[in-house]
């Protein structure tokens, strides 16, 4: 098994270019030890057809070669070509995402423009909006005259508390020197009686 695997290695292809060659040999080897010109003869025809073999199968195989070669450039060619093909495709793609940048760009300031403009539309035109200061104008200034007369009531009734407090004051200051007096006029009758006992 060995050695037909090296010979198969050796032969190549598997083509029989090796055992020709070795046959071809033997055959010259014959033809030159061969007795009789009849013999020669038929071993010259040998050689002659296994040398036609050698040099068909030969040139079969430079056939093989150059269409190898013709192959190699045309599938180099065809791979450039895919190269630039993916370059190409790279390319687009990348152009592609800049306009789909661009197009979420502007879809997302028309969305946005929209919505400004419903908001617009809820509010008023400038017409009634000056008509509506004009009358929250009248109002507030409605409400700075009440303020101001509630904060003079409002003064006047701090005044009159403050002055009702500090006559409550003096009259609890009146009760408690009143209440001390007869305290201490009880207490003087007391001693009094007490004096009068003894």
């Amino acid at each position: 098994d060995e050695v037909i695997r090296k010979r198969l290695l050796i032969d190549g292809d598997g083509a029989g270019d090796d055992r020709r060659i070795n046959l071809l040999v033997k055959s010259f080897i014959k033809w030159c030890n061969s007795g009789s010109q009849e013999e020669g003869y038929s071993q010259y025809q040998r050689m002659l057809s296994t040398l036609s073999q050698c040099e068909f199968s030969m040139g079969k195989t430079l056939l093989v070669y150059d269409m190898n070669l013709r192959e190699m450039e045309n599938y180099e060619k065809i791979y450039k070509d895919i190269e630039n093909s993916i370059a190409a495709a790279h390319e687009k793609i990348s152009e592609c995402k800049k306009q789909i940048l661009q197009a979420k760009r502007i879809r997302k300031n028309r969305q946005e423009y929209d919505a400004l403009a419903k908001v617009i539309q809820h509010h008023p035109d400038r017409h009634e909006t000056l008509k509506q200061l004009e009358a929250l104008g009248k109002e507030l200034q409605n409400l700075s005259h009440i303020k101001e007369n509630v904060e003079d009531k409002l003064e006047l009734r701090r005044k009159q508390f403050h002055v009702l407090l500090s006559t409550i004051h003096e009259l609890q200051q009146t009760l408690e020197n009143d209440e001390k007096l007869s305290e201490a006029e009880e207490s003087q009758e007391a001693q009094m009686e007490a004096e009068a006992k003894q």
